[in-house]
C-alpha cells in the first residue's frame, strides 16, 4: 500500500475548454497549490492548500489523498465507459506532487485505461522528467511577463519542451491587452527551435480579478502572423470552456 498521498482542489468530469481537444469530455484532477501566480488565474482556490476538497462539485472529501483511494474515486466517474477521452492533471501545479504522481499514473492507467493529459505551467522541466514515461499528452503553458505579472521562463520553458517533446505536445500560450509583439515572437521561436511542427495555441485571456480587458481582433490577428512566421500550426482558442458554462 502506497504511503504517498496529494493535496487536491477538486475532481470531476467536464468538458475541455482549451487547446486542440477543446469539446472533449474528461476527468479533471485539480491538484492544490501552485509555484506561480500568474494574475490572470482563473482557478485562485487551487493555490492554497485546504483541508477537504470537492468531488464533482457535491461532496467535499477530506485531504489529503491516497493513491488508492484516488484510483477508486476516478474509476467511479469513468462512467458510462467509453465516453471520456483522457484523465486531466491540472491545477494548481500538478508537477508539485510528482512523488504522488510516479505512484498515482501507472496505477490509475492500468485501471482506469485512459490516456494521461497533462496540464503544466511549463517550468519544471526536472520534475516532468521523472514522470514523462506515464504521461501521453503534454498541455504545456509558455508564460508571458505582460500577462502573468511575473518574470520569463525563458531557460525553464526550453527545457520543459525538449523533454515533453518526448510525448505528444501543444503549447499554449495566453495573451492580454499589454503583450507585445516581440514577446510572442519571442515564445514561437522558442517553440521552433524544438520543432517547428509543435501546436501552438494562443489563448486571448478571460478578464477575470486584475485582468478587466482581453486584446482586441486586431492584435489577436497580429500575434497569428508574428507566431505563424516560425511555426507550422498556429491556432487562435478562447476559453470555451466559459462560453459554455463551465468551470
Amino acid at each position: 500500500m502506497s504511503t504517498t498521498n496529494a493535496q487536491l482542489n477538486e475532481l470531476f468530469t467536464s468538458i475541455q475548454g482549451e487547446g486542440p481537444y477543446v469539446g472533449e469530455r474528461q476527468i479533471f484532477v485539480r491538484f492544490a497549490t501552485c509555484n506561480l501566480n500568474c494574475q490572470y488565474c482563473d482557478s485562485p482556490a487551487a493555490l492554497e492548500l485546504t483541508k477537504s476538497y470537492r468531488i464533482e462539485r457535491t461532496e467535499n472529501l477530506d485531504n489529503p489523498v491516497s493513491v488508492e483511494r484516488l484510483v477508486g474515486e476516478v474509476a467511479g466517474l469513468n462512467k458510462p465507459v467509453g465516453v471520456h477521452h483522457s484523465i486531466s492533471l491540472t491545477g494548481g501545479e500538478p508537477l508539485l506532487q510528482v512523488n504522488f504522481l510516479k505512484e498515482f499514473l501507472p496505477v490509475v492507467k492500468k485501471e482506469v485505461k485512459l490516456p494521461i493529459y497533462l496540464e503544466s505551467n511549463g517550468v519544471l522541466p526536472g520534475f516532468l522528467a521523472e514522470i514523462i514515461e506515464e504521461v501521453d499528452i503534454v498541455a504545456m503553458d509558455i508564460k508571458l511577463p505582460s500577462t502573468t505579472g511575473q518574470s520569463a521562463y525563458w531557460k525553464e520553458h526550453r527545457e520543459f519542451l525538449e523533454t515533453a517533446f518526448l510525448k505528444e505536445l501543444f503549447v499554449k500560450v495566453v495573451v492580454g491587452k499589454e503583450t507585445k509583439i516581440k514577446e510572442l515572437e519571442e515564445a514561437a521561436a522558442l517553440v521552433a527551435e524544438v520543432d517547428e511542427r509543435i501546436p501552438f495555441i494562443i489563448q486571448p485571456v478571460t478578464p477575470h480579478g486584475l485582468v478587466k480587458h482581453r486584446p482586441d481582433a486586431q492584435h489577436l490577428l497580429a500575434f497569428h502572423t508574428a507566431a505563424k512566421r516560425k511555426l507550422k500550426s498556429v491556432r487562435v482558442i478562447p476559453q470555451v470552456h466559459k462560453l459554455m458554462g463551465l468551470a
